[in-house]
């Protein structure tokens, strides 16, 4: 639990030091959502592709549905990248409040 105060002690130090360097509110914004969604596809394509690898053993038990179905795949990606982002969006908002001058006095 340590590590993770320290971390997003030093992400806010990042975001105060951005904003006092001239950074908008939404490059900020939009750098919190891109990092979430760039972790979210990492684990869709790592999760697709052990699926896919899979789908042939498991392709007795479906009733169906092709092992290797596209539209199944691309679904679940969208569900789950629509999730990522719907969860890196509160960090997002507080980011973008950050106060540089306050950071940048603590420090």
């Amino acid at each position: 639990m340590r590590w993770c105060r320290i971390r997003r002690a030093q992400r806010t130090y990042e975001f105060g030091v951005r904003l006092a360097l001239g950074a908008r509110q939404t490059d900020i914004r939009r750098l919190v959502l891109v990092n979430g969604a760039g972790t979210a596809l990492v684990g869709i394509i790592a999760g697709a592709a052990g699926a896919y690898a899979l789908a042939r053993y498991a392709g007795s038990l479906l009733y169906e549905i092709r092992p290797a179905d596209p539209a199944t795949y691309v679904s679940l990606g969208a569900v789950v990248l629509a999730i990522a982002a719907t969860a890196a969006w509160a960090p997002a908002r507080r980011a973008q409040r950050v106060d540089p001058v306050s950071v940048l006095r603590n420090e």
